[in-house]
């Protein structure tokens, strides 16, 4: 459904941060992107999505192709209207707006009022709370309600790809649970395609059928999520387990000095 192939990404025409990534996500699949701050995962959901020329970004090298279509280079609402909804990170809800006028704004590209009075029925179906909160101004909704709301106005266009950049940001524990857990019911319900950027892996690896590491603009490890749940490295640097599966206390990591396998 989603695929990447040896794609640079260049800033100001001097920075590059995208060094020939390459993933794919299947359809009707969760696919994770991990990697630590500045690692390049949000440029790359942003490479996708169009979004990265109103930052003085440029996809320089590469091919980025949704369901077989070349799309990078287009223009973002263009990439929506092929049925692509990006996430972004820290909600960005319109505060000024009342939940269901966000709502209504997310389905700008679907002129067939009917059509977007369904999909808004669809997402109270998937969240509840919405429903309850449908006229309150959306800037005094909590952070998991403005969570909430992001991803219902993203399934306002109908999307066949979903990006979602950090969903657990800032959340509690309990929300994150509920979202995540809907995020699947989405995925199985709707044949949606997810591709998610996540820093907590433990949380990330649970959800997803398929996953990726980042550092440094680079793609450094990929598997089954499963797979990627046994690596020692990843028990190690992304999940703070040992290679018996138990915590690290903190005077081992101190004076650990183990490197890892990708970089050997």
């Amino acid at each position: 459904m989603l695929s990447l192939n040896n794609v640079e990404v260049v800033y100001d025409g001097v920075i590059l941060v995208l060094k020939g990534v390459s993933i794919t996500v299947g359809q009707g699949t969760i696919t994770t992107l991990l990697g630590a701050n500045g690692a390049g995962k949000t440029t790359t959901l942003k490479a996708i999505s169009g979004v990265l020329r109103s930052e003085r970004g440029e996809v320089t090298k590469g091919a980025v192709e949704l369901n077989g279509r070349r799309i990078d280079g287009m223009q973002a609402f263009d990439v929506t209207r092929l049925g692509l909804a990006q996430v972004f990170e820290g909600r960005r809800v319109f505060e000024h707006l009342t939940t269901e006028e966000n709502l209504v704004a997310g389905g700008h590209i679907r002129p067939d009022m009917r059509e977007v009075r369904e999909t808004i029925e669809l997402v109270y179906g998937y969240f509840p709370r919405l429903r309850e909160r449908r006229y309150q101004q959306s800037g005094y909704l909590s952070g998991g309600e403005q969570q909430m709301l992001a991803i219902g106005r993203a399934l306002m266009s109908r999307p066949k790809v979903i990006l979602l950049d950090e969903p657990s940001l800032g959340l509690a524990p309990m929300l994150v649970e509920e979202i995540f857990g809907i995020v699947r019911k989405l995925v199985q319900n709707e044949n949606l395609t997810v591709l998610l950027v996540e820093q907590n892996a433990t949380l990330a690896l649970e959800i997803a059928d398929h996953g990726y590491v980042m550092e440094n603009g680079r793609i450094v490890l990929e598997g089954s999520a499963a797979k990627l749940r046994d690596n020692a490295d990843i028990k190690e640097f992304y999940l703070g387990l040992n290679e018996v599966g138990s915590r690290k206390s903190y005077r081992d990591v101190k004076h650990y000095k183990r490197r890892k396998r990708w970089l050997s």
